[in-house]
């Protein structure tokens, strides 16, 4: 008898699941609280795949052999706490595209910051170098559909600590930790070691014929490596100082050093600028390098990458004032990244939905860099008690628009509009694309 596979949520992973395990065998019911996208009911329904929307139906869900969950439903979800209590094994979809992906291979990227980067760039980097590579995972297209659809020899796969919750086999053969600050802590009991200690799941199932690429310079990650029993090739990357193996910038060149292969690149051809870049280029180019692409086609993609659309994305110069569409920071630490690459006097908007936001983490540069600041949220307080002694000017705006023109009538020529909320976008917008995109119809309409 055909495996009982429930999926909870409908949306692009939920779907992309059901089109897999349907296609190996698996009896499958896809189950969403809200409402699903048409292009979705259609993939389902062409493929003959049962689903709900509106509501869970507990008895069907609860039959289930094993059930995928969706990464954006909560543990506190009652529909979770009722599968769990039954003792049915719940899985990510990142562990079911493995179980079927065959012979490919995987390189993992996570982090509190910089992983859509990071990931874009390795890619990039890849598809220069002529491999049969995919970019999936929380970047935007499906690791199962791509694994159904069209398989390809790597996945170069963007994973967030939500989709680690709930891996058993998976294993990443080079897996990629950027950083860890505090994010999400709403989601793991507002305990900062849980957070942790779920990041590092990227290293689970990783053996000595894999390699785990890491930030030296992140306190975090180097006080928790010790606590591990890590079964990997560890390649550190740092700022600061040399290292044997990995990465290290030294003066303005970065060095490479992995295996025989050595590859050294001036930051100044790094196609991505500010600091926290040349750390993503550093863990991009080591990540390359352990895979045996030529140092050659490493610096030219590195040379001509481009940027991602709402993470420090140029908008326009309108009447001698810079914006900045920086919609995807969506935690504090994206907004320090973000504060700390400004060389111009900046008005900053801020606000959304807050996820436990520690906002003294930036004030050092918001008192230094920061002129104005745009709240942007339907509840402004914490950022106005944060910095009302810091920052002479700071409004509050429901709406893009809003936001727009209160920003360009506090800016000056030559200073910078940086949208960096540092919170989540859902209280007025749909996701942090349609908060970036109504930003820059905003600023096109000045």
């Amino acid at each position: 008898m055909s495996k009982k596979f429930i999926i909870l949520g409908g949306g692009e992973s939920g779907v992309g699941a059901a089109l897999l395990a349907k296609q190996h065998g698996y009896d499958v019911f896809l189950s969403d609280a809200g409402t699903l996208k048409e292009k979705y009911k259609k993939e389902l329904n062409d493929q003959q795949i049962a689903f709900e929307e509106g509501q869970h139906t507990a008895e069907r869900i609860l039959a289930a052999d094993e059930v995928m969950k969706s990464p954006g439903i909560p543990e506190k979800n009652e529909m979770v706490k009722a599968i769990r209590a039954k003792g049915i094994p719940v899985i990510s979809e990142i562990e079911l595209a493995y179980r079927f992906k065959g012979n490919s291979k995987i390189i993992a990227i996570t982090g509190s910051n910089g992983k859509s980067t990071t990931t874009s760039l390795i890619y990039h980097i890849c598809n220069t170098a002529g491999l049969s590579c995919a970019l999936v995972g929380n970047i935007g297209y499906s690791f199962a559909k791509q694994v159904a659809e069209d398989p390809k020899d790597w996945y170069i796969a963007e994973i967030s600590s939500f989709q680690l919750d709930d891996i058993k086999t998976f294993r990443a053969d080079v897996s990629v930790l950027l950083n860890i600050t505090e994010d999400h802590l709403d989601r793991y009991d507002y305990k900062f070691e849980n957070y942790v200690q779920s990041k590092f799941k990227i290293t689970n199932n990783q053996t000595m014929n894999d390699y785990f690429i890491y930030c030296d310079d992140d306190d975090v990650i180097t006080q928790q490596i010790p606590l591990l029993n890590l079964h990997t090739n560890p390649l550190p990357f740092s700022m600061k100082h040399e290292v044997k193996k990995g990465g290290f910038i030294k003066g303005d060149q970065m060095m490479l050093r992995i295996q025989e292969e050595r590859v050294s690149m001036s930051i100044y051809d790094f196609a991505l600028k500010g600091k926290h870049n040349q750390s993503n280029t550093m863990a991009a180019g080591i990540a390359a390098s352990t895979i045996g692409i030529r140092k050659e086609k490493i610096r030219e993609a590195i040379k001509n990458f481009h940027s991602l659309e709402h993470r420090m994305e140029f908008v326009a110069m309108v009447r001698g004032v810079e914006f900045i569409n920086d919609s995807k920071a969506t935690n504090v630490n994206s907004t320090w990244y973000a504060l700390e690459s400004m060389n111009k006097p900046t008005i900053l908007i801020l606000g959304g939905t807050d996820k436990g936001n520690d906002y003294s983490l930036i004030a050092e540069l918001v008192k230094e860099k920061v002129k104005a600041i745009i709240c942007m949220g339907v509840d402004n307080k914490k950022i106005i008690e944060a910095f009302k002694d810091i920052v002479p000017v700071i409004v509050e705006a429901d709406g893009a628009k809003k936001a727009v023109n209160a920003a360009f009538r506090a800016a000056a020529k030559d200073d910078v509009v940086l949208l960096s909320p540092a919170c989540a976008s859902f209280d007025l917008f749909k996701n942090y694309e349609d908060r970036g995109t109504q930003f820059k119809e905003s600023v096109k309409e000045l």
